[in-house]
């Protein structure tokens, strides 16, 4: 590992063992200004921050009471929770496990399994505020495949949101290429008063992912919408 060139860039040389791509990996880590600022403020991943900033946008943490954390591992949006409404009742739920986050009750489970939508209620004495996914389907390397499994998993998630929400609740959730589909869209605007797109600053550049934020929640439609309306 060297320094070099300007701002004290980091380079990291390739070694026994590692490959050109993981090299490549632990280069932008070292010189992420993201990572470094989780490492020092304490959170678990440089996506604390896409959640603040979310926030800072569209205000879904204020004066939230109760949330649920879709896809909580490592536990970084759990960890802004926390510290920006100390009193909200927060349950992470993942197929992962997870150490343990103060005052937040971790699930390992599916949240698609049938039992999950009342073993949740039941710790959150109720129906919830807000709903958070950051939540990813397992990568196959086929662009379309890769992107028809990420948003099948965001419908399902906008689904389960439907049954544990109370009204007026929220749901911000990860997309891929440039959002949520128009299906998925108009179902959601069917559910919720607004439904946004954003991409924080903290999401990088060259990445696909960006955030349907969908607030006012409605109720879950009958069926699936049969027109899409223009965003």
């Amino acid at each position: 590992m060297s320094r070099g060139g300007s701002g004290g860039r980091v380079r990291v040389k390739t070694g026994r063992g590692r490959t050109t791509a993981s090299t490549r990996w632990l280069e932008r880590q070292l010189n992420d200004p993201y990572v470094r600022k989780a490492k020092a403020e304490g959170y678990r991943s440089r996506a604390a921050y896409k959640l603040i900033e979310l926030d800072e946008r569209f205000g879904f943490l204020k004066g939230v009471k109760s949330v649920i954390d879709l896809g909580i591992a490592p536990g970084g949006w759990s960890q802004v929770v926390r510290r920006q409404q100390p009193k909200a009742r927060i349950v992470g739920i993942d197929l992962l496990p997870t150490d343990p986050i103060d005052e937040v009750v971790i699930l390992q489970m599916d949240f698609m399994d049938d039992a999950a939508p009342a073993i949740l209620a039941e710790e959150l004495g109720g129906k919830v505020e807000l709903v958070l996914s950051d939540m990813a389907a397992n990568t196959v390397g086929h662009q379309q495949t890769d992107h028809l499994r990420t948003m099948g998993l965001v419908e399902a998630a906008a689904y389960f949101a439907g049954d544990v929400l109370a009204p007026g609740g929220a749901f911000v959730a990860k997309v891929l290429a440039g959002g949520a589909d128009h299906d998925l869209v108009a179902l959601l605007k069917r559910m919720f008063a607004t439904v946004k797109h954003a991409k924080p600053p903290a999401s990088r550049k060259d990445s696909s992912e960006w955030y349907v934020v969908a607030q006012g929640f409605k109720g879950v439609p009958a069926s699936l919408p049969q027109e899409v309306e223009d965003d």
